[in-house]
């Protein structure tokens, strides 16, 4: 395979893996909030996206410490881009939680 596509195909990966991530964070602890036993959520969960994450970085690495820096570079990306698109809809949360409690 091509060296740069190689690399272009690691960032990429980074990025899918940094989505799964935060983005089941996220889910987790809109989850876990209004869940009867939190812990449970927030363990388990956990468990699985780090299992998740540090088999793709494994795979998508292949040893090469080149790889491994643009898949982390990915990663932090996605931790931007989730981070982002999660404040938008808190805001929207919120504001539905304002009009249900108007008078």
């Amino acid at each position: 395979m091509n060296e740069t596509l190689s690399m272009i195909l690691a960032l990429v990966m980074g990025v899918l893996l940094g989505v799964m991530f935060f983005g089941g964070l996220w889910w987790t602890i809109r989850k876990g909030i209004s869940s009867k036993r939190p812990s449970i959520w927030f363990f388990v969960s956990f468990i699985i996206r780090m299992s998740i994450t540090l088999a793709g970085f494994y795979f998508v690495t292949g040893g090469h410490w080149e790889r491994l820096m643009l898949c982390l570079l990915g990663f932090v990306i996605a931790r931007f881009i989730v981070t982002r698109l999660t404040k938008a809809s808190k805001k929207a949360t919120y504001l539905v939680q304002e009009a249900r409690h108007a008078p």
